[in-house]
């Protein structure tokens, strides 16, 4: 089964990364009205749990739905799809249940752009792991590019996961507000757990060596990283013994 032409699939990633630039240049003006930079104006709000569950199953769902009607289930594409799934099912049901999210909402315009972007995301992978890509044999489990980016993007796993435990360790005491992160990255950057994130995608992208996963990796930096900024700014405008020497997203760099 063909979705796209390789041409057709190659116009439809340029144009994907294209939009990620002007998001990437937006988000610099504009937050993401969530979290800590919830503002009112932007819609109808529901359940901040229920929209985290709702937009980060789309990945698990829908590019599982690709696996099943698509060409290819070599064992290597079986592989990515599995490591792409446990980030996901973290992020869906794991992460959502244990972040203090009771009584915060977010506003509903934004689980739709999420969910625009998961799906489109979801596509463009999909469509390369289990439509187009016919060059993974079992060797691939042994190149270089492979064992790089499956390094890489468990390192960023770790780093994610290990930042987000930081964090909801800040609430243990039952308290809701916000807190100096200390520990771990947090002593670099303000945002170690979405530098993690972002090293995630660039090892995937990495070791699939595809389009696609450079389109994933592009998207996440252009959505991450300033939102790392705003929160470097608002962590330094709300606490005035904030760290000096942290840098919002990259140690030591910016």
């Amino acid at each position: 089964m063909i979705f796209l032409t390789h041409d057709e699939y190659k116009i439809a990633c340029y144009t994907w990364l294209i939009l990620a630039l002007i998001v990437f240049i937006t988000l610099i003006f504009v937050k993401a009205p969530y979290g800590r930079h919830r503002t009112v104006g932007w819609g109808v709000e529901i359940s901040a749990r229920k929209g985290w569950i709702i937009m980060e199953t789309i990945p698990v769902l829908f590019l599982t739905l690709i696996l099943i009607i698509g060409n290819n289930k070599d064992f290597i594409v079986l592989f990515f799809w599995a490591i792409w799934t446990t980030h996901y099912v973290n992020r869906a049901w794991a992460w959502p249940n244990r972040a203090k999210l009771d009584q915060k909402l977010m506003p509903l315009s934004v689980v739709i752009f999420a969910i625009i972007f998961n799906t489109i995301n979801c596509w463009l992978n999909g469509i390369w792991l289990f439509d187009l890509s016919h060059g993974y044999e079992l060797s691939w489990f042994t190149d270089p590019r492979f064992l790089l980016g499956v390094s890489v993007f468990f390192l960023g796993m770790i780093i994610n996961v290990k930042s987000d435990n930081i964090l909801f360790s800040l609430r243990d005491d039952g308290s809701t507000g916000y807190k100096i992160p200390r520990g771990g990255l947090f002593e670099r950057v303000s945002s170690p757990n979405y530098l993690g994130e972002i090293i995630e995608w660039i090892g995937f992208a990495i070791a699939t060596w595809s389009l696609a996963g450079l389109t994933f990796a592009a998207w996440t930096f252009c959505n991450l990283a300033p939102r790392a900024f705003a929160h470097h700014r608002w962590y330094k405008e709300e606490f005035s013994n904030y760290p000096k020497n942290r840098k919002a997203l990259i140690p030591f760099v910016i």
